[in-house]
């Protein structure tokens, strides 16, 4: 079952991470398709991660503590990737669109977070 909600999770972001994609292409161009790549891809990372953290603690067999200490592990992987998401958009300011990171980062990452409890309730 945690596999299938993982891979659920996975084809998700992976859609979602094409669609920014072609929208930045379509709208501004190839760097602005690679900046959305960049920012979704942060995302989808962090989000994968908080979910494998999380998953082990849900059910009847884990402790509240233990689901506790999982959920915060989750949040802190997701603040570090918006941490890398600041640094990467201060290093690519002059080389890439960093609005289109923003945007990428933002789209994935707020749309997984849903389909999150959906897969794992």
């Amino acid at each position: 079952m945690a596999g299938n909600a993982v891979q659920r999770l996975v084809t998700v972001g992976s859609i979602l991470e094409g669609a920014v994609a072609l929208a930045a292409l379509a709208l501004d161009g190839v760097m602005a398709m690679a900046a959305a790549l960049i920012g979704s891809s942060i995302a989808m990372g962090a989000q994968l991660a908080a979910v494998v953290l999380l998953r082990p603690a849900m059910g009847g067999g884990g402790t509240q503590s233990a689901f506790q200490q999982r959920w915060v592990l989750g949040m802190a992987v997701r603040f570090a990737s918006f941490l890398v998401l600041a640094a990467l958009m201060f290093v690519l300011r002059e080389s890439l669109p960093i609005a289109y990171l923003a945007v990428g980062y933002l789209c994935t990452l707020l749309v997984l977070l849903f389909a999150e409890t959906r897969f794992l309730t």
